[in-house]
């Protein structure tokens, strides 16, 4: 299989995380399950830190938003915060919406869990090799995942693979801008200090995939064993192996 077509050299590479790095099914049957199941435990513990409250600032706003939009999201009752950020938070879920104040949540669950031991990352096989072999060849590593810079540091720092975040540059979320703006990835891009022209995106998802075309990058779809897949228009690669496996 050759590699993705990239104009010029390919100085960064940009990943995607669920169905890219990571097995789908570790996001939807392990994170996902374990911050519902605490969400409730959490805010009531953690509900008045200064973080946790504006998690559910951003949720409110973020209800209210919705509401205007049409929807029928759970009321907010301002007498029960705690109770009325559950109803929503599991609202979301239930939607599978890429909330920021959602996902910024999450994180701060899932933080615990891995501080208890209770989670580790779960990467492909082929991801930590990758990681080495691209930073060796002296090319940036980023990722870009709707899920929050917390969730994503503490799914490569404690991952089954070990500690992978030495080989990541940077980590970017919604903060930067929606996964389907082409602006984001010109935000991404102007970060690194790199040219959209020389980074490459890899995603499992079309709509991602475009808007970083859009954007000036070079991308390809990623498809895992077991993950469903589409034509995209974009190259198809299967594995980290042959991405960029030879210096250019």
């Amino acid at each position: 299989m050759p590699d993705p077509p990239a104009a010029g050299r390919v100085c960064a590479i940009l990943l995607d995380i669920e169905g890219t790095t990571t097995p789908v099914d570790f996001v939807t049957r392990v994170l996902f399950p374990y911050a519902r199941a605490r969400v409730a435990a959490f805010l009531t513990r953690r509900g008045a830190e200064p973080d946790v409250r504006a998690d559910i600032a951003g949720l409110r706003a973020e209800r209210e938003a919705d509401e205007r939009g049409g929807a029928t999201p759970p009321a907010w009752r301002e007498d029960a915060p705690t109770d009325s950020a559950v109803a929503y938070v599991r609202w979301l879920m239930d939607r599978d919406r890429k909330s920021t104040a959602l996902k910024s949540l999450q994180g701060r669950i899932w933080e615990e869990g891995y501080r208890a031991g209770h989670l580790r990352g779960q990467v492909y096989p082929d991801v930590p090799h990758a990681f080495a072999r691209w930073r060796a060849q002296g090319r940036d590593l980023a990722i870009f995942s709707s899920g929050s810079v917390l969730a994503q540091k503490l799914l490569f720092s404690g991952s089954e693979a070990g500690d992978l975040t030495p080989a990541i540059r940077a980590l970017f979320d919604t903060t930067t801008g929606a996964k389907s703006d082409p602006e984001s990835y010109r935000k991404i891009a102007a970060a690194l200090g790199q040219a959209p022209a020389a980074m490459l995106f890899l995603s499992d998802v079309t709509a991602e995939l475009d808007a970083a075309r859009a954007a000036g990058m070079s991308t390809a779809l990623c498809v895992r064993a077991g993950n469903p897949s589409a034509p995209s228009g974009h190259p198809v690669v299967r594995t980290f192996d042959l991405v960029l496996s030879e210096p250019e």
